[in-house]
Parts: C-alpha cells; sequence; structure tokens
C-alpha cells in the first residue's frame, strides 16, 4: 500500500476526509532500452513520455531510466521503479517481458504496460504497433528504386515483429520488382551504432542500394549517405536529419495517444488489463514524408498502398503465399489472420537464408 493511500486511511479514522491527499500525483514510470537520443526507438518512447506531461501538467509525476539492458539488469530497474511509488510503469522492450511479469506479481497495486509482449496479468497490459503495415510500404518505395535489384536488411532479434517486418517489406519490394533480392544481417542488438553501421557497409560493400533497417540508431543513415548512392528509411522515428537523402521515408511510431489514454484510465479507476495491437489507421504507425528523391509515380502508389491499408481494403500479407519451404501459406486473396502473425516464426518463399535460433 502507497503512502499517500495509508494517510488518507488515517484521515478517514480520524473523520478528516481525503480532500487533502486527492491532488496528489499519479506518478508514471518509464524504462527505456536505449538512450532517449537514440533517435528512434526510445526517442519516440519519450516523445511520447512528454506527451504525457503535456496533457496532464501538474497532474502526473513521471520518471524514467535509460539504457536498461533486458534480463536481470532490467528486473532491478523495474523493482526500483516500482519501489518509488510509481502507479503506472511502462516497460518499452520485447526483452522485458518476463522480468515485467516477475515484478508485477510482486505489486499487485501497480499497474505495468508492457511493449511488443504477450504475456498479460491482472496489472500487466501489453501493446504493441503494426510495424509491418509500414514495412509494406518502405519494400514498395525500396523495390521501385533499387537499380542493383539488392536491398540490405538490417535485423535486430528473430523474434515475430522482426520477421513479420522482413517479410512484409519483401513481399511487396517483389511484387513491383520480381528480380529483387533480400541480404540480411542479424546484429543481435537495439541499438548499437558501430554494429549497426558496420552491418550497413558490409550490405554496400555486397551490392545493396537500398538498406532497411530495424534497430534504433541512425549509423546506417550515417554509412549509407557516407557511401553515397544508396537509400534508407528511417526506423520507429523520422531521422529526417537524413532527408531529403539518403532517407527518403520512415516508420514513425506514435504512442503519445497511447500512453495519454492509459494514464487516464489509471487516474480515473478504469484502468484494466488489455492488448492492443494499432498500426496505421488509428495513427499508431505513421509513414514519414516521402522525399522528393523518390520518383512522383512511385510517391503516389506508395501513398496509394499506405491508404488501401489505412482503409482495411487491402491486408498485408493477402495470398497467394507460400512459406519459405514451398509449402502453401494463404490462398489467392486469403489473409493471415493474427494469431499467425503474432508468432511468426517463418520467411515467405523466395528469401534465402535461415532465421537464426
Amino acid at each position: 500500500m502507497k503512502r499517500r493511500t495509508l494517510l488518507a486511511s488515517a484521515a478517514l479514522a480520524f473523520g478528516l476526509g481525503t480532500a487533502a491527499f486527492a491532488d496528489d500525483p499519479t506518478t508514471v514510470g518509464f524504462i527505456y532500452v536505449g538512450p532517449v537520443g537514440d533517435g528512434g526507438w526510445t526517442y519516440e518512447h519519450e516523445q511520447g513520455r512528454k506527451a504525457v506531461v503535456e496533457a496532464f501538467g501538474d497532474k502526473v509525476k513521471t520518471i524514467y531510466q535509460e539504457s536498461v539492458p533486458e534480463g536481470a539488469d532490467a528486473e532491478r530497474a523495474i523493482t526500483q521503479m516500482a519501489l518509488s511509488g510509481a502507479d503506472l510503469i511502462f516497460t518499452t522492450s520485447f526483452g522485458y517481458m518476463d522480468p515485467t511479469i516477475a515484478v508485477a506479481q510482486k505489486f499487485p497495486n501497480v499497474k505495468f504496460e508492457h511493449a511488443t509482449g504477450y504475456k498479460q496479468a491482472d496489472n500487466v497490459s501489453v501493446y504493441s504497433a503494426r510495424f509491418y503495415e509500414g514495412r509494406a510500404v518502405q519494400g514498395h518505395i525500396a523495390g521501385n528504386m533499387t537499380k542493383t535489384n539488392k536491398i540490405g536488411y538490417i535485423a535486430s532479434f528473430p523474434i515475430p515483429e522482426v520477421i513479420r517486418g522482413i517479410n512484409a517489406a519483401y513481399i511487396h519490394a517483389k511484387k513491383v520488382n520480381p528480380d529483387v533480392e533480400f541480404s540480411i544481417v542479424w546484429a543481435y542488438t537495439w541499438f548499437d551504432p558501430a554494429k549497426e553501421a558496420d552491418a550497413a557497409r558490409a550490405l554496400i560493400e555486397n551490392g545493396a542500394d537500398v538498406i532497411l533497417q530495424h534497430t534504433d540508431s541512425t549509423a546506417p543513415q550515417a554509412a549509407a549517405k557516407e557511401a553515397g548512392n544508396v537509400i534508407t528509411f528511417g526506423q520507429a522515428s523520422d531521422m529526417a536529419d537524413y532527408a531529403p537523402y539518403p532517407r527518403v521515408s520512415s516508420i514513425i511510431d506514435n504512442w503519445g495517444p497511447y500512453y495519454i489514454k492509459r494514464v487516464q484510465d489509471v487516474m480515473d479507476g478504469t484502468w484494466t488489463s488489455t492488448s492492443t495491437w494499432d498500426g496505421i489507421a488509428p495513427g499508431m504507425v505513421g509513414i514519414g514524408e516521402i522525399s522528393d528523391a523518390v520518383p512522383a509515380e512511385v510517391k503516389a502508389s506508395a501513398l496509394a498502398l499506405k491508404d488501401s491499408i489505412a482503409s482495411g481494403e487491402y491486408h498485408t500479407f493477402t495470398g497467394p503465399l507460400k512459406k519459405q519451404d514451398g509449402s502453401d501459406w494463404l490462398a489467392e486473396g486469403e489473409t493471415a489472420d493474427d494469431g499467425t502473425l503474432a508468432g511468426m516464426s517463418f520467411y515467405v518463399e523466395g528469401i534465402t537464408g535461415d532465421i537464426p535460433n
């Protein structure tokens, strides 16, 4: 029980009422996997935190810890945040899932929100975005713009979220350019600028003139700029410092509205454990401005694809599609169900190489 709850109980016992405690701010915590200045994933979560502050003013107190490694360090950091009096804690990386569940069991009166995971509890919600919808738009542009027909992809960890993105980008690049090839480098990190830059340079040396990334720093953008004649796409954040070239568009994660709603739910006493997976239509996934480096007709068709996804007219994973091993997956016109997408562990037909264990 929190200190202010104990005080309020004492006030009631003495007939003093609780008005004096009604204005206590709601404390909202954030656990970040990277630095707030990473220019990508964590930067956008930090913008969400700032949106909460702007929306609620002195009704909230926000705290955060950045660059928290996944695993045991995360459990310690989340525990400390709960002990510090947080009412609601957002844990913003896949590898925080089990630590979040473990801490939540010890603090049943604290509400937890875990990003990109799937394990829930009475006081643990999960939320994520359909990033793969944005990857489809990126793949469409990439397939149209590559001159070498070689597209490089810097992947973080072999989890369904990342595999979905690779497949979505490949499918839509292949639709507009049947000769396209994907080369995938697994970086085994979310944020490591040196490693990300090395991966980008290796892909460029191998002939890739388009680089996609599911890592969080702007290092691949810098490597592409250094190489020249290589296009890139912002990941999680706009990365507009590299526009109009090499960064020709981006996926932007917009967490602010979700964070504001969930904080309001805590304040109202209506918070319940939920599972949220939103995409382009509700605005959780944004497509950054497509620069003039992209031909007008390609820009127009990319925006049309975005609009058809947003309206529900088109699903990113629509058959006919086969798995990498040639087995049937989706028949003509059939669309993938969320259960399959949530647990995706296979490449689609045409992608070479194995998914690491």
